[in-house]
């Protein structure tokens, strides 16, 4: 499955990661201990809503602007950050993960991106200028190893990639199993695109093999069965995830099922942990 941001910039899939992202980091800073960002597949760091790319599929209509027009104060955050980004008062850009990362820096924290592509190497040298981030332009897998156990102690490690190789899922686990060799305690978000629950549920079944004790689930299906070869929905896995975020988890998750229900579905976003043992 071949997802490249600038196609989806600003879909649902978006919304729920950027308001966990954000939730996330937040839970972590409740700690004054300075914290290390990595975003192993960063993209561009900004896309224009009124591009090409992003008008040929359409998909902010069903993202960014249901949350926009949606009043739940627990989305107020998510949508603070990417009006930061834009002029006007409806967004026209939309920015990408290493965007929301910045914006929550406090003068401790440590923002590592990585984008292997060089167009968007240059693309994001340019969104991330005047800000504190470090661009590289390396092998995502070899960079997330390559960066722990982070200088800080705590850390954030993003992996975000557009799952354009056929092997993509299966360097994600090796290195996944490899990183918490290295960093049992830290924190890493992998996000997925959700295209039916067989292949995708082998793949669970694979990360359950691993042992890691704390992965957090986290899936937005938007259809109530598959769509076979299409987009189905996304999802997160979160390794170790603080407490304060999960306790405050469920009213977000319900804050966003309720926005971004597409017509005539009442979609499903569902958080549970990926039990080794079962």
């Amino acid at each position: 499955m071949n997802y490249r941001h600038s196609f989806h910039a600003g879909n649902s899939a978006d919304v729920v990661k950027h308001s966990l992202l954000i939730a996330l980091v937040r839970a972590l800073q409740e700690k004054q201990g300075a914290l290390t960002l990595i975003d192993t597949h960063a993209g561009c760091g900004l896309y224009d809503l009124g591009g090409e790319q992003a008008q040929r599929t359409g998909e902010a209509a069903d993202g960014v602007q249901r949350a926009f027009a949606d009043r739940n104060p627990l989305l107020d955050d998510y949508r603070a950050a990417v009006r930061a980004v834009n002029v006007a008062a409806e967004p026209h850009l939309y920015p990408g993960s290493p965007q929301f990362l910045a914006q929550l820096l406090r003068p401790q924290d440590v923002l590592i991106l990585n984008e292997k592509h060089p167009e968007d190497a240059r693309a994001l040298r340019g969104a991330m200028r005047g800000t504190p981030a470090a661009v590289h332009e390396r092998d995502a897998y070899e960079l997330w190893l390559a960066m722990l156990p982070t200088r800080t102690g705590r850390g954030v490690v993003v992996v975000d990639p557009p799952y354009e190789q056929t092997d993509e899922r299966v360097r994600i686990t090796a290195t996944l199993a490899a990183a918490h060799r290295k960093w049992a305690h830290g924190v890493t978000v992998i996000w997925y695109p959700l295209k039916d629950r067989a292949t995708h549920q082998r793949w669970k079944d694979d990360l359950r093999r691993l042992g890691i004790p704390k992965v957090l689930s986290v899936e937005h299906w938007l259809y109530d069965s598959d769509r076979y070869g299409l987009y189905n929905g996304a999802g997160l896995f979160i390794v170790n995830p603080p407490y304060a975020f999960t306790q405050a988890l469920p009213p977000l998750l319900e804050a966003l099922r309720s926005a971004l229900a597409p017509d005539g579905h009442l979609g499903e976003i569902t958080a549970d942990w990926l039990d080794a043992r079962s």
